[in-house]
């Protein structure tokens, strides 16, 4: 047996478009190095509610227009489609704002902090008539398309155990929105979204979630454990944690066989197939293991989406991300976790 080739497109065929970026943080410089490296696409506009942060952002990528307000960069002509960089707790409104200027828009992930919000973001931009899609990147990956086909395929039988886990030692010294309710801060929306993503690729139906797991003294969700359920019967045990690094492994197990992803899993990683003896059938290896480039092939999906006029990926479609969010929102209720305003 052998893994499937990714049917994934190089990022440079993809239509170019001209992007603006919403926000100058450490997101948002990854992704116009990616744009600007791995891409015919053209970053043409960069916002952030400081214009000496902007000035200095668009000086370090040679990006011809930095704006001192969110309002001026969706409004500027020149933009086809809008990167919402800013942290998940602001993406309904900077979405929302993207979207009534009439923008395509690339929203960071988590896509909102809640599935309501999430509703809210996809029914406005399905009224504008615009391409809306998470950035969600590694749903986009060649690696996750490996994936993806090798269960398409029945590679590995049918699919009984998805195991991924994802810690980084960000707490209580590491960025202070995490630690902050106001911010939508916590483990699960800022890393556990990453194994939650990937069990949710392999089981379509989901029908149970059962969370255990430890809050902050602010009430945000330092770490869980994630069980989930499928109507298959296939399970997924997954975790997440912001005081502690863990592995960041994964593995796909199935009746036939199981795939064995390296960490971080989530990042182009390389791929292993094993038989029920633990023999290393086949490996799959990324052509570029530069987790900066991984994000170019979410923008060029966009672009072909926009091009195709297709509001949505059918890589991540609405569906899915209303889908995602909503386990999210269970997770947090089992927690006892509840963010301001909700």
């Amino acid at each position: 047996m052998m893994l499937p080739a990714p049917r994934t497109s190089d990022p440079r065929d993809a239509p170019p478009l001209r992007w603006g970026i919403l926000g100058a943080g450490g997101i948002a410089a990854v992704m116009a190095a990616a744009l600007q490296e791995g891409t015919t696409q053209q970053v043409v506009a960069v916002g952030s509610r400081d214009l000496t942060k902007a000035r200095a952002f668009a000086d370090r990528f040679a990006i011809a227009r930095a704006h001192g307000s969110y309002e001026d960069l969706v409004g500027d002509p020149e933009v086809d489609a809008v990167y919402v960089a800013t942290p998940h707790s602001a993406h309904l409104e900077h979405a929302l704002l993207a979207i009534g200027a009439g923008k395509h828009l690339l929203v960071e992930k988590a896509f909102t902090r809640n599935a309501a919000e999430a509703d809210a973001v996809l029914e406005a931009a399905e009224e504008a008539g615009v391409t809306c899609v998470e950035a969600m990147w590694s749903r986009f990956l060649p690696g996750f398309d490996v994936v993806r086909r090798a269960v398409e395929d029945g590679l590995i039988g049918d699919v009984r155990l998805v195991q991924a886990d994802h810690g980084q030692l960000l707490y209580p010294d590491g960025p202070a929105r995490l630690a902050e309710p106001s911010l939508a801060g916590g483990a699960l929306l800022d890393l556990g979204v990453y194994p939650l993503h990937l069990a949710a690729m392999l089981m379509p139906q989901i029908v149970e979630v059962r969370a255990t797991g430890t809050l902050t003294p602010l009430g945000v969700d330092e770490q869980e454990n994630i069980g989930l359920r499928d109507a298959s019967g296939a399970i997924a045990a997954i975790s997440a944690t912001m005081s502690a690094t863990s592995p960041t492994l994964a593995s796909v197990s199935g009746t036939e066989a199981r795939l064995e992803l390296d960490g971080p899993f989530y990042q182009p990683s390389a791929i292993r197939l094993v038989d029920p003896a633990d023999r290393v059938l086949d490996t799959w290896e990324p052509a570029s293991p530069d987790a900066r480039l991984g994000l170019r092939f979410e923008a060029a999906e966009l672009a072909r989406c926009v091009a195709e006029g297709q509001p949505e990926s059918p890589l991540l479609p609405w569906s899915e991300t209303r889908r995602v969010m909503g386990l999210m929102d269970e997770v947090r209720a089992q927690l006892g976790m509840v963010l301001p305003g909700e």
